[in-house]
C-alpha cells in the first residue's frame, strides 16, 4: 500500500505519463489521504477505527478504502486512474480502475452515515461515478451530462449523501460507459446496518466480490471494448482461477458471501457440500418467508445477491459459475470438435516443419491441462491449477471454500489443502470391496427439519336442505 507522498511522486507511473491527467499538488493538499494499493492478494478486514462499529468484509483479491472522519462527516477519495492488474501469476492486463485497482477498493459505510467521496480523475477522457443501489439526491447519482457535467481530466468532484438503507451495493462509471466499464472501472459499496436488524443476521466471516469479464487477445494487455458476446476472460474481481483466493472459513462458521454482477451476462454460482439462503438482493434483506436453501443462485447483469451458510462441513469445496465455459481461461470461440478423430499422422508431417506443433482435441480438452504446451508472450493457460491430486482443470470464476476445524477465529491465511480422513477419497475399484468406513460425515441430515404446522380442528357443516340447496 502507498502513501500520499508516493502518489504525489508518480502513482500511475505503471501507464504512460502522458495518457493520464496531471493532479497538482494543491488540489490535493485539502483532499483525504489518496491510498493507493497495487497487490492482488486479499487484505485482511479494515477494522473501524473511527465512527461507528461494524462487522467489517473480506474483499476477495481486493481491499477496503479507508476514510477520516470531518466533523461527522466520513470523507473517502476515489482516484480514478490506469492501472496494471495481475489477473493470475504471469498474466498482467492494462486496465482502468481506481486507486491502483481494477476492480476498485471497497467502500464500507454505516446506514444513517453522512457520506462525502472525492473523485480525481486521471484518465484521458471524462468520466462519473454512478452509486448502483444508492437512495439519494439525483443530482449525486453519477450520470454525466443527466445528472451533473462530467468530471474533466485533471478535475476532482465532489459526491455527499447520506447512506440510508442497509445492503449491499456497487459503483461504478457512468461517462462513455461501454469503454470505462469493460477496462475495469468498478468496485462494491457495503452499508452495514446501524444495530441489530430483524433480517440481517450477524456472521463471523463476511466475503464479497465483483463478477466482470474481459477480451484480451492471446499476447495482448489491453482489453477490446467493442465486444458484447464473446468475452474470454470470466473473472471474479478481475482476477481468474487459479489466481483467485480461497475463503477460508472456520468450520461451524456462519459465513455471509455478497457478489455483484458487471458483466452482460448471468452467471449461475454453485456452492458445493453446502446449502445456503438468499438473505438480500438488490432491493435489500429478503424476508425470512421467501427465503429457501439453495445450492446455485443465478445472478443477472446489474444484480447483487447476498448469499449466507453455515460452514458445518470441512473440506476444500469448490464454488464458481456453472456456466461451463466460465471456468475456462482464454481460448478460440471457433476450435472445430475434434473429438474421435485421429490425427496423429497429420501431427507427425505438421512437427516436422513447426517443432512445437501439439494436436489438441481428439479425446477431449482435459490433456490440455498437463501439457506444456507454448503460449504467447502474458497469455494464461485455459486451464490450470493443481491439488492434492493432480490437475483441477478449471480456469475463470472458480475458487475453493475452505472449511477447517482448527482455523483460529478471524484467520484468513490458507490452511493447505484439506487432510482426508481414512475411506473417505474416492478410489480405483479393484474387484474387492474393502470393509465400509464410517465417514465423519455421517450424522443427521443437513437440512434443518421444518416443523409442522400446529394441528387444525376442521368442522363441516352440511348446507340446510330446501331448494338450491346442493348435496
Amino acid at each position: 500500500m502507498f502513501n500520499r507522498r508516493q502518489f504525489l511522486r508518480g502513482a500511475g507511473a505503471i501507464t504512460a505519463a502522458a495518457s493520464a491527467a496531471a493532479v497538482g499538488k494543491a488540489a490535493l493538499a485539502a483532499l483525504p489521504e489518496p491510498v493507493i494499493q497495487t497487490g492482488a492478494s486479499t487484505a485482511p478486514p479494515l477494522v473501524p477505527a473511527t465512527g461507528r462499529p461494524y462487522n467489517p468484509v473480506v474483499t476477495l483479491n481486493g481491499w477496503t478504502l479507508p476514510w477520516r472522519m470531518n466533523q461527522g462527516v466520513k470523507e473517502f477519495h476515489l482516484v480514478a486512474e490506469p492501472v496494471v492488474r495481475e489477473m493470475m501469476p504471469g498474466f498482467k492486463a492494462h486496465l482502468w480502475g481506481y486507486n491502483g485497482q481494477s476492480p476498485g477498493p471497497t467502500i464500507e459505510v454505516v446506514e444513517g452515515d453522512r457520506v462525502r467521496i472525492f473523485v480525481t480523475n486521471r484518465l484521458p477522457e471524462l468520466t462519473s461515478v454512478h452509486w448502483h443501489g444508492q437512495r439519494l439526491p439525483c443530482g449525486m447519482d453519477g450520470v454525466t451530462g443527466l445528472t451533473q457535467p462530467g468530471i474533466a481530466p485533471g478535475k476532482t468532484f465532489v459526491y455527499e449523501f447520506v447512506a440510508r438503507r442497509p445492503g449491499t451495493f456497487m459503483y461504478h462509471s457512468h461517462g462513455d460507459e461501454m469503454v470505462q466499464m469493460a477496462m475495469g472501472m468498478m468496485g462494491m459499496w457495503i452499508t452495514h446496518p446501524r444495530g441489530r436488524h430483524p433480517l440481517i443476521d450477524e456472521v463471523d466471516r463476511d466475503f464479497c466480490f465483483l463478477l466482470n469479464a474481459f477480451d484480451i487477445d492471446p499476447g495482448s494487455y489491453t482489453p477490446k471494448v467493442m465486444t458484447m458476446l464473446d468475452f474470454n476472460l470470466w473473472c471474479w474481481n478481475s482476477r481468474i482461477f487459479p489466481g483467485i483466493d480461497p475463503l477460508v472459513v472456520r468450520h461451524m462458521d456462519k459465513v455471509r458471501i455478497r457478489i455483484g454482477n458487471l458483466t452482460m451476462t448471468s452467471h449461475p454460482i454453485h456452492l458445493h457440500g453446502h446449502e445456503f439462503l438468499v438473505t438480500g438482493t438488490d432491493g435489500g434483506p429478503t424476508p425470512k418467508s421467501a427465503r429457501q436453501h439453495e445450492i446455485t443462485e443465478n445472478i443477472a447483469v446489474g444484480q447483487m445477491r447476498q448469499l449466507d451458510f453455515l460452514a458445518d462441513e470441512e473440506g476444500d469445496w469448490a464454488i464458481h459459475c456453472h456456466k461451463s465455459h466460465h471456468t475456462m481461461n482464454p481460448m478460440g470461440h471457433d476450435v472445430p470438435t475434434l473429438i474421435g478423430v485421429d490425427h496423429s499422422g497429420v501431427a507427425r508431417q505438421i512437427t516436422r516443419l513447426i517443432p512445437d506443433y501439439m494436436a489438441m482435441g481428439e479425446r477431449g480438452m482435459k490433456d490440455m491441462t498437463e501439457m506444456e504446451m507454448p503460449l504467447p508472450e502474458n497469455t494464461p493457460p485455459m486451464m490450470a491449477g493443481d491439488g492434492p491430486f493432480g490437475s483441477i482443470g478449471m480456469g475463470g470464476m472458480m475458487s475453493v471454500v475452505k472449511v477447517r476445524r482448527g482455523q483460529p477465529r478471524g484467520d484468513y491465511r490458507d490452511p493447505g489443502w484439506y487432510a482426508h480422513p481414512p475411506g473417505t477419497v474416492a478410489y480405483e475399484f479393484t474387484g474387492e470391496l474393502p470393509a465400509p468406513a464410517r465417514f465423519q460425515a455421517e450424522g443427521p441430515g443437513a437440512m434443518p427439519a421444518v416443523k409442522p404446522p400446529h394441528d387444525v380442528e376442521v368442522r363441516a357443516r352440511k348446507p340446510a336442505g330446501g331448494h338450491g340447496a346442493h348435496h
